[in-house]
């Protein structure tokens, strides 16, 4: 067997004009710019293809005698000055946030993720949450936060997917080769790999992970690889792929990612003061915080819990326990029996901190629990999905109303001028000036969408529609060389889709709560629909299952089966390999985004937001973002937004709502054209949508309110902790033990107030109450009243709350309170006492999880 050879680089050589093009492949930002993309594709569109959208390998593989004469094109020249300028002046101008409040450079935000999706060429996503990801850390790059990426490289990332002609998925994994991306390997001042470490179970089992960076426009992500010289073989294959194995290694990478990248940012000398999970992926590193904490200040474990858990903030995108890490605790012993005693924690109150039922010990450990006890700051990912969280976790603080359940919700967005086709770009740029792209979250930045003229528009459209007809054919005709297929049935792909029919985009992962095949429950009602030669309709569809769900992979074989019908062939097709590109050509080409998730599973989705942006319109039931956005004169909504127990009802119901809307309005106004051929007043909605949406459904938008709501009063409340000598942070968690220990003798014992009959509206009710602290005082607590209309059961309903005034102090710890309900609405009313622990240094009043009702 041949020994290991002995590494060298070769670097090409770039001309001098085109020297800014290795700046320019070095990000994972720019290039994604359509006139930054467009300059690497010029430089051979073959090889563009084949490296996968890879500029930096791209301009390795290019001969020197092409370099050469592009860089005696003085067209190209130009056109590379031009954007060359455009990228030093955004790294190095001023950052304009609008009236969004500064940190300070040393308020480092840490942002850690499972998965970031940034280019085709990195392929270390698997969906939603990877392009979030990569969104998030794009606009807090222009909005100029001091922020960092923390995620896993995956040497074979997620899987392609390939389908065979039944419809089958198969799962094909590719080694990346890191040194052939726009990734640089950190060193340490020897020139050695930087490495950080993690320790496992078995006796001198070091783990090591190198740590490679990514530039992504102002930021850097920071990337964990295991694949070492030195470590066991095994080892080396924990970050081999992403979301896959079995339990212990999904263990494996959570504990990397979480525990290993907080070392991996101390390694680097970067000290990030606030820490966003971005879901439970990473909840591990709660606890390695709260141990650096105590090695760094001498803290017990009480303190550093507190300013560990003053700046973490965890958000969560699952709707579903099912859709949640956990653990059994035979594994928590097997990995963290050193750790936790490390940190002065027993089994039981280690365990009970990934338990929703602390006493429970046949219950798993869940890694949304851990992140939520060690978070004081948590939200979903839109306004309906922050209701589904805050019922789902409402276990974790008992007594506590749904409604006051501290889980808030901040709505997805995504990357404007990421997801903009290029010609709808230039568009907006002739109308709109440079607003939409530098301030994409002002409505006065969409304003001139209105004064687009409508062919004009249209025509755009259209030629992004062609795009993705042609990309798609390609697309196809690639799956059916695969397969073997021939020149003739090959050439036969001309005249698959037209270019003028309706065309509705379906992509997302396939999983049985989405629904992907709604629309093919009455197969013959479809054909009629698609069929009409005077109005045809056409459907595209992509999406990958993950290997282990064998419902989304029927899913896949039923719809695909489909495209090989007679009625639909031609006209429904199955894209394989769903990700950026596909992505990409799919929300700037199609006429009708659609999404008909089962309410209330969506917790968000971003495709539709996407399309949109480039004058797509967006039917889908109320579930998700559409249930905050929908309007009738921007879109369509499927269904009434009713939630159904019976699920195959639901799907009866819905589906016959999404036919009628085809049937009666969709299709009829597409296809409702003036003399010119013009579908005007389909346009004019596609302007009502684009203004509406524009300015909402954006990061910049949303990493502002995360930055307004999260990482700015964390970094404040970090700050008055760890101040000085932390005697506010010994002072706070002392407090809070105090009042852990004390509060079993405090009670409410009596309460009376000065009802004479019933009351009228506008008049109000007083409230007196006698209540024992016993060891506390009365700034210790607060009580309050919680009152409002009663249901059927007794129950308030949409409760309100006063907070009471202590007005005498009757000794041995007893004291009256008194205060009053405004009677603002008629009906049956009804109101409760409780005390609750208070503290200026709290997020919350529930962080204590405890509440005394009366």
């Amino acid at each position: 067997m041949m020994p290991s050879p002995h590494i060298f680089f070769v670097q090409p050589v770039l001309p001098e004009k085109l020297k800014p093009l290795r700046d320019l492949a070095a990000s994972l930002y720019w290039p994604r710019y359509p006139e930054t993309a467009a300059l690497f594709r010029d430089l051979d569109p073959d090889l563009w293809e084949e490296t996968g959208h890879n500029s930096e390998l791209l301009l390795r593989l290019l001969p020197a005698a092409r370099l050469t004469a592009v860089a005696g094109d003085p067209q190209y020249t130009g056109r590379l000055e031009q954007v060359w300028q455009q990228y030093r002046t955004y790294l190095g101008a001023p950052v304009n946030r609008g009236n969004l409040p500064g940190l300070e450079s040393n308020q480092v935000i840490a942002y850690f993720s499972a998965e970031f999706g940034l280019s085709e060429a990195l392929p270390i996503y698997a969906g939603g949450l990877g392009f979030l990801a990569g969104d998030h850390l794009k606009s807090a790059s222009d909005l100029g936060l001091p922020l960092v990426g923390v995620g896993l490289l995956y040497r074979e990332g997620y899987f392609r997917q390939r389908l065979d002609r039944r419809g089958q998925q198969r799962e094909v994994y590719s080694r990346n080769d890191f040194y052939q991306l726009p990734l640089e390997l950190e060193r340490r001042a020897d020139g050695s790999p930087l490495e950080v470490q993690v320790n496992f179970p078995d006796p001198d089992r070091q783990v090591r992970a190198r740590v490679w960076r990514a530039r992504v426009g102002r930021l850097n992500l920071y990337l964990l690889d295991s694949d070492c010289p030195g470590n066991l073989e095994a080892d080396r294959l924990i970050t081999d792929r992403l979301y896959g194995g079995d339990l212990e290694k999904r263990i494996q990478q959570e504990i990397l990612l979480g525990i290993g990248g907080v070392r991996a940012l101390a390694a680097l000398g970067i000290n990030a003061t606030i820490f966003h999970l971005n879901e439970g992926h990473s909840a591990f590193l709660g606890l390695e915080r709260i141990r650096q904490l105590q090695a760094r200040y001498g803290l017990d474990l009480a303190s550093a819990r507190e300013l560990a858990t003053s700046s973490n903030i965890f958000t969560t995108h699952t709707p579903v326990p099912a859709g949640i890490d956990v653990f059994p605790p035979y594994l928590m012993d097997k990995y963290f029996t050193e750790y936790y005693q490390s940190l002065g924690l027993s089994r039981h109150e280690f365990l009970a901190l990934g338990r929703q039922d602390p006493n429970n010990q046949q219950e798993p450990f869940n890694m949304a629990v851990l992140a939520l006890r060690l978070s004081a700051w948590a939200n979903g990912v839109s306004q309906l999905h922050g209701q589904t969280a805050r019922r789902m976790w409402q276990v974790i603080w008992p007594g506590v109303p749904v409604a006051e359940i501290p889980i808030g919700a901040i709505t997805n967005g995504v990357h404007t001028t990421s997801w903009v086709g290029e010609k709808m770009a230039a568009l907006y740029d002739r109308y709109l000036g440079t607003a939409w792209r530098e301030d994409p979250a002002s409505p006065a930045s969409w304003a001139g969408v209105a004064g687009i003229p409508a062919r004009e528009l249209w025509q755009v459209h259209e030629e992004q529609r062609r795009e993705l007809l042609a990309f798609a054919r390609r697309r196809l005709a690639a799956q059916l060389r695969e397969w073997g297929a021939g020149p003739r049935e090959i050439a036969a792909l001309e005249g698959v889709l037209d270019p003028g029919a309706l065309t509705i985009g379906f992509a997302r992962r396939f999983a049985a709560y989405k629904r992907p095949a709604l629309l093919l429950r009455n197969p013959e009602r479809l054909a009629r629909i698609m069929g009409d030669s005077r109005r045809p309709v056409q459907i595209i569809y992509a999406g990958k299952a993950h290997p282990r769900d064998e419902e989304g992979k029927e899913l896949i074989r039923q719809i695909t089966a489909f495209t090989r019908e007679e009625a639909f062939r031609g006209r429904l097709i199955f894209l394989e390999d769903y990700g950026l590109q596909v992505a990409r050509h799919l929300v700037q080409g199609v006429d009708l985004w659609l999404g008909n998730p089962r309410r209330p599973l969506e917790a968000s989705s971003t495709s539709g937001m996407k399309a949109v942006l480039n004058g797509a319109l967006h039917a889908s039931t109320l579930d998700g973002w559409w249930a905050e956005a929908w309007t009738p004169d921007t879109g369509w909504a499927i269904g009434s937004g009713a939630v159904y127990e019976d699920t195959g009802y639901q799907d009866a119901v819905e589906g016959e709502a999404l036919y009628n809307l085809l049937e009666k309005e969709i299709v009829p106004l597409f296809y409702e054209r003036d003399a010119g051929g013009l579908p005007a007043a389909w346009v004019e909605m596609m302007k009502r949508s684009i203004r509406a949406y524009g300015p909402v459904f954006n990061t910049h938008r949303m990493v502002a309110e995360y930055s307004r709501q999260f990482y700015e009063p964390a970094a404040h409340l970090y700050q008055r902790l760890q101040a000085g000598n932390q005697e506010r942070l010994k002072e706070l968690a002392g407090w809070r033990s105090r009042v852990r220990d004390w509060w079993p003798a405090v009670r409410i014992e009596g309460v009376e107030d000065d009802r004479e009959g019933d009351l009228i509206v506008g008049g109000s009710l007083k409230v007196r109450a006698r209540v024992f602290l016993g060891s506390l005082q009365p700034e210790d607590v607060t009580v309050e009243l919680y009152y409002g209309p009663v249901d059927a059961g007794g129950e308030i309903v949409t409760g309100e709350k006063e907070t009471m005034i202590q007005y005498q102090d009757q000794g041995e710890g007893r004291y009256l309170y008194s205060g009053v309900i405004p009677c603002r609405r008629g009906g049956r009313q009804g109101y409760n006492l409780r005390v609750l622990p208070r503290h200026a240094d709290q997020v919350h009043p529930y962080q204590s999880g405890l509440i005394l009702w009366g």
